[in-house]
């Protein structure tokens, strides 16, 4: 018994600091090799930080396209998602309202058209991205006031789609942040 009892010891403490020490080392020194140090795509216009690729913003202004909702408002500090579950009342409450406020800003869109990812928050709530459905069902909306063609708009959206990295699973996504910033060019 005592024979296992420390050959147990020396193993947690050879896996502690395999895992926890060297492993953190070396994800730190790739990090450091990174552009900005692994610190995330700093996005700059005019000399002016106006946001990160890594993180959600809000987006309300109809000549943009929204964001998804954010449980936190988009605090980096407080990442997390709303933990209500999808009988909650309260939660079912503010998905109508998300739901409403949206159909209210893109009149002709029907209901069940609307992207889930439009009215509800990721479990970060800093997800800065969106489905290229999600930001399809935002063309007429962007177009009429900004007096665009949908194909101009829906050509910006198509230019930034980002496939899923070959051979590995996920979807196609695009950053709202960097279709905004398309939006300006206009």
């Amino acid at each position: 018994m005592k024979q296992y009892f420390f050959t147990g010891i020396r193993l947690t403490a050879v896996c502690t600091g395999v895992f926890m020490g060297a492993y953190s080392l070396l994800i730190l020194a790739i990090a450091q090799a990174a552009p900005n140090k692994g610190r995330g795509e700093i996005v700059v216009k005019n000399g002016k930080t106006i946001g990160y690729k890594i993180e959600g913003q809000s987006f309300t202004q109809d000549q943009y396209f929204y964001s998804r909702p954010s449980a936190v408002t988009y605090n980096a500090a407080g990442s997390a998602g709303s933990n209500k579950g999808p009988n909650n009342p309260e939660y079912l409450q503010q998905v109508k309202d998300r739901l409403d406020t949206f159909l209210a800003h893109n009149p002709g869109v029907v209901k069940t058209a609307v992207p889930s990812e439009l009215i509800t928050a990721s479990g970060s709530g800093l997800d800065p991205d969106l489905s290229p459905e999600g930001a399809y069902v935002q063309v007429k909306r962007i177009a009429k006031i900004r007096h665009m063609t949908e194909a101009a708009v829906t050509a910006i959206i198509n230019k930034n789609i980002e496939q899923p990295l070959p051979g590995l699973f996920g979807t196609r996504k695009v950053n709202v942040l960097k279709l905004n910033m398309e939006l300006e060019k206009f």
